[in-house]
């Protein structure tokens, strides 16, 4: 069915106790304009909005003891249903230390779905939440947030920057760090300069101002490859196999 002229590329539903975090950085810039422009639409459901309780409690204290607070399965299992019927065909996805670290190749195919994020708080949530509707668990890294909606917008960020129409001009995505250009996929990427030519005693390399593209070319992914050699030798040991396969 093609695309009306009210229907986006790309949809978002965030599970959250903050829905106000939401847009964010993500109401700005190019990702602010395709979303007035209906390229992509984001809405919020806000989690206490689910506790049935007079005072909107979405969380107990743990069985077994320990500190803190852990969210109701009952409260976050009645909010996952009213955003499933919302986006019945979207990807279900919670961010946590445990889940699988996000990389390029997943978020370009994130990008090709609608997805509903769902936003820790305190401890975590009950872990019969994940038996029962079994999110993509994902990471940013090891290191701990205090909640969800971070994670939630590094990912739409990442994902939007994919989406035609919200970066003009993007054959050069291809070629950035992680690039899903065959040539740069799996490196870091090359340094860039602009005008001054010479700014404090340092020059341009002189072949970025040569204006032969295939010396520049060649310069580049060399570069690309030499700083992923020196910053993220793991990212070269990877790299550097998957180029003796091909």
């Amino acid at each position: 069915m093609p695309r009306t002229m009210t229907e986006p590329l790309f949809s978002a539903l965030a599970l959250t106790l903050f829905p106000e975090m939401f847009p964010g950085p993500l109401g700005h810039s190019l990702a602010g304009k395709a979303l007035e422009n209906g390229i992509w639409s984001l809405e919020t459901m806000n989690i206490r909005d689910f506790a049935t309780d007079k005072h909107k409690t979405v969380d107990a204290t743990p069985y077994g003891g320990g500190t803190g607070m852990v969210l109701r399965p009952d409260v976050v299992d009645a909010a996952l249903t009213a955003a499933k019927a919302k986006l019945p065909n979207a990807q279900l996805v919670h961010f946590t230390p445990r889940g699988k670290p996000i990389t390029m190749p997943l978020v370009a195919e994130l990008a090709k779905k609608p997805l509903i994020l769902l936003c820790g708080r305190f401890e975590g949530i009950d872990e019969r939440i994940f038996e029962e509707h079994q999110p993509l668990d994902l990471s940013l890294g090891e290191f701990v947030l205090s909640g969800g909606e971070i994670p939630a917008l590094a990912l739409l960020d990442a994902c939007l920057r994919l989406v035609d129409g919200v970066i003009h001009g993007d054959d050069a995505l291809g070629e950035e760090s992680f690039g899903l250009h065959a040539d740069y996929a799996g490196l870091l990427e090359y340094p860039h300069y602009t005008r001054p030519p010479v700014w404090k005693g340092k020059p341009v390399p002189d072949v970025l101002l040569s204006g032969h593209h295939e010396q520049i070319r060649a310069w580049r992914l060399a570069q690309a490859e030499q700083v992923t050699k020196t910053r993220r030798p793991d990212l070269w040991e990877r790299y550097a196999r998957l180029r003796v396969k091909d």
